[in-house]
């Protein structure tokens, strides 16, 4: 397993040209895992005119792209989030797909989700695919699936989800907005307004580990040691908090 750079923490943005440079190396058949939308853990995601370049090059290198896409419908709705994965699913011979209903339905607990496995010889996956059910869980839980499917298959109920999911990304899209105004007024500066550019539930705010250290002893604010917050996390009242303490930073 190998990794290839992604996220800038200087500007809050992608590297996108180490990015590339890094995808230029992988060898014929290398599974490359990339996220469909709100990227986890930077919440930086790639635009269409990139995720067109980064395609361009996996295709010459002859890899197969293996699509996470856990945050459908948490950045730009629903048919945005999966343009990106249609995309490539067009353009490639063989693609893997692994998309998640944790988070759009909230079943956490159900792990609930589906592997799609696009090319190549249909047989031969489908027993291959088998092959691996049987070895990791054989018969697993039907509860989350059949939740699932009796809502996407019930058009008063699909209806009903998609406005609940879309008030869920209509929130985070807020409280992004809210912290980045916040962290502007409090910092005097634009150097956090990448979180409003962000999309999902995550951002890293480009901290030290030494910074992220001092917010939780000074202020109790608990972050992972790379800067990464939780958005959803956050309400109308902690997000001055929060952004008073980073600013406290430069002191």
């Amino acid at each position: 397993m190998a990794e290839y750079a992604y996220f800038d923490a200087g500007t809050g943005g992608i590297a996108f040209d180490r990015m590339l440079a890094d995808l230029d190396t992988v060898a014929p058949g290398d599974a490359v895992l990339l996220h469909g939308c709100c990227h986890n853990p930077t919440g930086a995601d790639l635009t269409a005119g990139q995720w067109a370049d980064v395609a361009a090059v996996l295709a010459r290198r002859r890899a197969i792209p293996l699509i996470d896409l856990a945050y459908q419908g948490f950045g730009d709705g629903l048919e945005a989030d999966a343009a990106a994965t249609r995309m490539i699913a067009a353009s490639f011979p063989e693609v893997l797909i692994a998309a998640s209903c944790s988070k759009n339905f909230g079943i956490y607990r159900e792990r609930t989700g589906i592997l799609i496995a696009l090319g190549g010889d249909r047989a031969v996956t489908q027993g291959n695919l088998a092959f691996l059910n049987r070895q990791n869980y054989s018969f697993p839980p039907d509860h989350g699936a059949r939740l699932v499917s009796m809502i996407l298959t019930d058009p008063a109920l699909r209806a009903d989800w998609q406005a609940e999911l879309d008030d869920v990304r209509t929130g985070m899209l807020a409280l992004r907005q809210s912290l980045a105004s916040a962290l502007r007024r409090a910092t005097n500066s634009d150097r956090f307004d990448f979180v409003a550019r962000h999309r999902g539930m995550f951002s890293r705010l480009g901290l030290t580990e030494a910074q992220v250290l001092r917010l939780r002893d000074d202020h109790a604010i608990y972050m992972v040691g790379d800067s990464r917050i939780n958005i959803a996390g956050l309400n109308a009242a902690t997000v001055p908090v929060l952004a008073a303490a980073v600013a406290g930073l430069s002191g």
